[in-house]
């Protein structure tokens, strides 16, 4: 072996002068024939010689003379054969054989590894020592990375060292060592691993030692911190501590360290100290942004925030934000969803905004919890379905919000409306008169009590490729805690979503969401109502939901003709001769229905399910990737029976996604085979008018079939679907 190593070192530390042509070709293609075991991407990062992007490799694009060029070094070319002999070896296969070859032009190279992988040297037997009475032996080797029969990866046997130190030091072994031992024989292909664990004595913390404080009291600090005195040693308790004190906004740098170097000499049951060592930084902080939005127009938002606010390790936040500043859009899909600010006029009622104070508490009432308490106004709106306008408190008590699964406990109390078109009113509750439509636009209390379950195991927030997130939320609305007559339900709603990685840079992903609604009946006017307002009602369709309909529009729908003061035309007449025919029932005529709205009036039950394959794109695939997709859904409104499952749409379709530091940008195209959904046909003399007339019971007209361009529908928005 040790003249097999100095070969090697010989052969890396040769550095021949090559001519200077060599130093300027290309590496238009480089490629690995005959490995198994490990992957070519674990092959590239392993060695110095790396390809041309993209753009410099293809033939039918690289003549434009973008992307970046890799020159062809022989010396790290040869080095290169080293180094992958010497990953082979350490991953078990010690008979490996690396060759070349090389195909030279002018200026390009196409280099090309040849690999006999061989047999690999295969463990045969894996002893753990030293841990009798700690661990369950037989278990602790199931678990680890290198199992008897593998190949004999020296990585993995390091993993395996470094698991059983974990497991240790979080058990109270703050000084556990592994000492790894092997015997290995290429011969007879065979290697035995011991494994010998020096576990030493097992600690309490004795004491914890806070430095660096200047404004923030001790107690503060203390408060907070997982490392308690009294308590077994936890590593994993140093790193929660490190986490939560630079969670408090305060502190630029902290670091969590034992302050004994080496284990004390004492009994077996001895202590330790530990050190917290933290740098102050700014107490308040002052935040400003803006951006732009294909349905919220321009939108501004600022904020300040004390941290530590009259200590206890408060955190007192002012938030503001004012959206819509401009025209919105007409529609929600296609080139035309954009928003444009200048076309169209806006007043000041057609702004969103919202304005917010917040007290948060952590270590509320134990370190685990987390208390927040709010106040809150604002006019939130969603595209064509409503306008909500109220103000309120909030409170909430997250419990083992440091834990795999927090629950949190809240109640909510507002004072305002919910607005909406009258005809959503008159179709989906059938509350038509004037005086009825009046109480439900009049102002309500609304209290509500919730409970939320989230799980969140996901690497990435803004682009997770692996983990899995899940969402339970149920709330509570009546008279018994605060609301109003008119605002009695129970909702309850869920979302699972689950992310595997295919490969190096693709990744499957699926997402299943559903809710329903249990409304209690109120007495509007001489009728009985199952009403829920419509900012808790659900809709689904956009970028986010069922991308093959436009925002909010997959579901229910009502269609709506307001009449135009100008025009006297436009009203629709009463056809005397097809009234006749129908036997008395009045049949109208309209002159003119360019001024059809639709509204969406959305559902009280509803289901999603999406399932999308993201895979780099051939071109630019470290800044563009590409998305194919299968988005399945409907919104119902379920009446006396609890679950109802019928009509679902499904709505295939694939997309591009741009890499950007906000995160991704997408365009996604969805293929939307379905007719129009049809509804009733609603005249109004305006958006608030006391007088509704239904039309006809069934619109739009059955027409002729969509062109394939015409159930295309394109989707922009940033950020994945889910």
């Amino acid at each position: 072996m040790r003249v097999i190593s100095c070969l090697l070192l010989a052969v890396l530390a040769a550095s021949p002068v090559l001519p200077a042509q060599e130093q300027e070709r290309v590496v238009r293609g480089l490629s690995f024939v005959g490995n198994k075991a490990l992957d070519d991407y674990t092959l590239e990062s392993a060695i110095a010689t790396t390809k041309s992007s993209a753009w410099a490799r293809y033939w039918i694009v690289r003549w434009l003379g973008l992307g970046e060029k890799r020159y062809f070094n022989e010396v790290e070319f040869r080095r290169d054969v080293v180094r992958l002999i010497l990953l082979y070896r350490q991953s078990g296969y010690m008979n490996a054989v690396v060759d070349t070859s090389v195909r030279r032009t002018a200026r390009d190279v196409y280099a090309t590894f040849r690999i006999h992988e061989g047999d690999p040297v295969r463990v045969a037997r894996l002893d753990v020592r030293g841990v009798d009475g700690i661990f369950d032996v037989a278990r602790l080797k199931r678990e680890l990375p290198l199992q008897v029969g593998d190949p004999f990866n020296r990585f993995l046997m390091q993993a395996s060292a470094d698991t059983i130190v974990a497991r240790l030091r979080n058990g109270g072994y703050p000084y556990a060592e592994v000492l790894r031992n092997f015997d290995s024989e290429a011969g007879i292909l065979k290697a035995e691993v011991e494994l010998d664990v020096q576990p030493g004595p097992r600690m309490r913390v004795r004491e914890v030692e806070i430095r660096g404080l200047h404004d923030v009291d001790t107690g503060t600090v203390r408060r907070v911190t997982s490392v308690r005195p009294g308590n077994a040693f936890n590593q994993d308790a140093l790193y929660q501590t490190q986490r939560d004190l630079y969670g408090m906004g305060v502190f630029n740098s902290v670091n969590v360290i034992l302050l004994d170097s080496i284990a004390p000499q004492g009994p077996p049951d001895s202590t330790v100290r530990v050190l917290v060592q933290v740098a102050e930084g700014p107490r308040h902080q002052l935040r400003f942004g803006g951006g732009y939005g294909s349905v919220e127009c321009f939108r501004v938002q600022g904020g300040w925030a004390a941290h530590d606010f009259l200590g206890g390790a408060r955190t007192l936040d002012l938030s503001a934000r004012v959206s819509k500043l401009g025209g919105t859009p007409k529609v929600s899909t296609g080139l035309n969803q954009f928003c444009n600010p200048f076309a169209g006029a806006w007043t000041f009622d057609t702004l969103n905004y919202s304005v917010g104070v917040t007290l948060k508490q952590p270590a509320f009432l134990s370190r685990r919890n987390v208390g927040t308490l709010g106040l809150l106004a604002e006019r939130h709106s969603e595209f064509t379905v409503y306008t909500r306008e109220a103000v309120g408190a909030n409170a909430d008590l997250t419990f083992n919000a440091r834990g795999r699964l927090p629950v949190t406990l809240g109640y909510s109390y507002s004072f305002g409306r919910t607005l909406a078109n009258a005809g959503v009113y008159c179709s989906v509750f059938r509350v038509c008169d004037p005086t009825s439509q009046e109480f439900l636009r009049k102002k309500h209390g609304f209290g509500a009590a919730s409970v939320t379950i989230l799980r969140d195991r996901v690497n990435n927030v803004l682009d997770p490729t692996e983990g899995s997130t899940s969402t339970i939320n149920l709330l509570h609305a009546s008279r018994l805690i605060g609301s109003d007559s008119a605002y009695e339900f129970n909702r309850g709603e869920f979302e699972v979503a689950k992310y595997y990685p295919i490969g190096r840079r693709s990744v499957f992903a699926w997402r299943v969401r559903g809710g329903t609604i249990l409304p209690r009946k109120i007495k509007i006017g001489a009728q009985k109502v199952a009403y829920v307002p419509p900012d808790q009602r659900f809709y689904a369709g956009g970028p986010n939901s069922v991308r093959g309909y436009g925002r909010n529009e997959l579901g229910p729908q009502v269609y709506v003709l307001t009449a135009d003061p100008k025009d006297t035309s436009s009203a629709p007449v009463v056809d005397t001769a097809a009234t006749r025919r129908a036997g008395g029932e009045k049949v109208f005529r309209v002159a003119n229905l360019e001024g059809v709205q639709t509204r969406p009036t959305g559902g009280n039950t509803a289901i999603v399910a999406n399932a999308e394959l993201r895979l780099p794109s051939p071109i630019l695939p470290s800044r563009m990737r590409l998305g194919l997709f299968v988005d399945v859904g409907q919104v119902w409104e379920r009446g006396e029976e609890v679950i109802t499952i019928r009509d679902v749409k499904v709505t295939p379709g694939a997309g591009v996604r741009f890499t950007t530091p906000l995160g991704p940008v997408r365009i996604d195209a969805a293929y939307n085979g379905y007719a129009t959904q049809r509804g009733p046909l609603l005249y109004q003399t305006s958006d608030t008018a006391s007088t509704i007339t239904q039309i006809r019971a069934s619109y739009p007209p059955l027409r002729a079939g969509k062109t394939f361009w015409q159930k295309i529908v394109l989707q922009f928005a940033v950020g994945q679907a889910f």
